[in-house]
């Protein structure tokens, strides 16, 4: 049973343990305090310019962090880097109720941004010195099951404190979130996280290896390539959703709510057999048959007439979703050699970045002139293109024979990957790169 293999592995593996605790624990209370900020910022502004700003300063620095700072990830302590971003949010979630405008919410948001940019990728790219390598699977899906159990939980318990208080106790919450996520990463050695600390070259020499690493690793080649497909599918989505559900099916709020949710169940729900899926297939299946999955749900929830139905496609979707965001941390961190792994998920996860935003952009317009239903048709296409692309490049690819680390050749330069993510981000679900 695939729950019972990772409740073994966090028995087992005590560092694990404390790195999933720590990631549930700030995770919680970061999608707690995301409501409210959305909420604070139009409450001062009742303009949707700055909610869409605080919304861009969210992702942007990741963009900016895998374009110039990658190699910080890999030159400092990965502990160090984790640590210190969980105290900058700190510092920015206590000084939140005190700020004077919304321009004030708006950069204390970008900092806490950057420190995300930066906590994201490292624990990422740690992982896997704290498990076996024929655990790799297990061990992501149980932090993308995590993540999406958050972001399922923590806007619905936001909600409901900022309608008693206002948004400044969420923040007083989310602010201990990160002193108990830092309390915990402390209890981890930190050459237990990295095998290497430090740097021989130049920042732009290194900058430039990570990603030279990259483009030389079929692994690393096979997300970045694959998932910013689906990043372009994933933008149309998260654009034209209210749409399909409020106007092209007549469900109101609820009915957008209710896609949301089911969104979100099948993502949970995704990243929990998600490990199992990977270890039993090869990768190429596993990627291939949940990319498909995500274009089969999508466009049968653009036919479906009302969303009670469209619900059930979209928990497919949002299972597929899952599956694919464990496969995304399992290809980058068994391809890029440790050195090197940092950067490779920064490079990656800001190229996806770039392609959900531009996508996002693009998806205005289109919704509004062919409706929600041809975008929710586009965007299943899309993910089909994704599907046979990432079937395609990862054939070659087979996972190792033992339970050592084994990385495929590649540049000393690596970089980490965009699993998550994401949606880490960025698994997650379509909201994240």
């Amino acid at each position: 049973m695939p729950l019972g293999r990772q409740y073994e592995l966090l028995r087992r593996a005590p560092d694990f343990r404390t790195l999933f605790l720590a990631s549930a624990t700030s995770g919680l209370g970061t999608y707690l305090a995301l409501i409210a900020l959305i909420v604070d910022v139009y409450d001062r502004t009742h303009s949707g310019v700055w909610v869409a700003a605080l919304l861009i300063v969210e992702f942007l620095p990741i963009l900016i962090i895998g374009l110039a700072l990658g190699p910080l990830v890999d030159r400092l302590p990965r502990r160090t880097v984790m640590v210190g971003a969980d105290l900058v949010r700190l510092g920015v979630f206590v000084a939140l109720p005190f700020a004077p405008s919304a321009l004030a919410i708006v950069v204390f948001a970008g900092i806490a941004g950057f420190a995300t940019g930066f906590f994201r990728p490292a624990v990422y790219a740690g992982l896997p010195n704290l498990v076996d390598d024929r655990d790799l699977p297990q061990a992501n899906g149980l932090l993308l099951a995590v993540d999406s159990l958050t972001w399922l939980l923590g806007p619905v318990v936001g909600g409901a404190i900022l309608a008693a208080s206002g948004p400044d106790p969420n923040y007083v919450v989310n602010a201990a979130t990160f002193l108990v996520s830092a309390l915990l990463l402390m209890r981890i050695s930190a050459p237990k996280l990295q095998e290497h600390v430090g740097l021989t070259g130049s920042h732009l020499s290194e900058l430039k290896a990570g990603f030279h690493v990259v483009r030389s690793s079929r692994a690393l080649l096979t997300v970045l390539v694959a998932w910013s497909i689906v990043m372009v599918g994933n933008g149309h989505i998260n654009v034209s959703e209210v749409v399909l559900a409020k106007e092209s099916m007549n469900g109101g709020d609820l009915g957008f709510g209710i896609l949301m949710g089911a969104a979100g169940l099948g993502l949970m729900i995704g990243s929990l057999l998600g490990g199992a899926w990977v270890e039993r297939r090869r990768m190429a299946e596993a990627y291939g048959a949940s990319l498909a999955l995500m274009a089969a749900g999508a466009g049968l929830a653009a036919v479906s007439p009302n969303v009670w139905v469209a619900s059930g496609f979209v928990a497919a979707f949002g299972l597929g979703n899952g599956v694919a965001s464990v496969c995304n941390p399992v290809l980058v961190q068994r391809g890029a050699p440790d050195a090197v792994r940092g950067r490779a998920f920064t490079v990656i996860m800001s190229v996806n970045a770039a392609v959900l935003g531009l996508s996002m952009a693009a998806a205005g317009p289109f919704t509004d002139a062919a409706g929600a239903r041809w975008v929710w048709a586009f965007s299943a296409c899309v993910y089909a293109l994704a599907a046979a692309v990432g079937l395609v490049m990862a054939s070659p690819i087979r996972a190792p024979s033992s339970v050592e680390v084994t990385p495929v050749s590649v540049m000393a330069g690596g970089a980490p990957q965009a699993g998550a993510p994401p949606g880490v981000a960025a698994p997650e679900a379509a909201e994240r790169p």
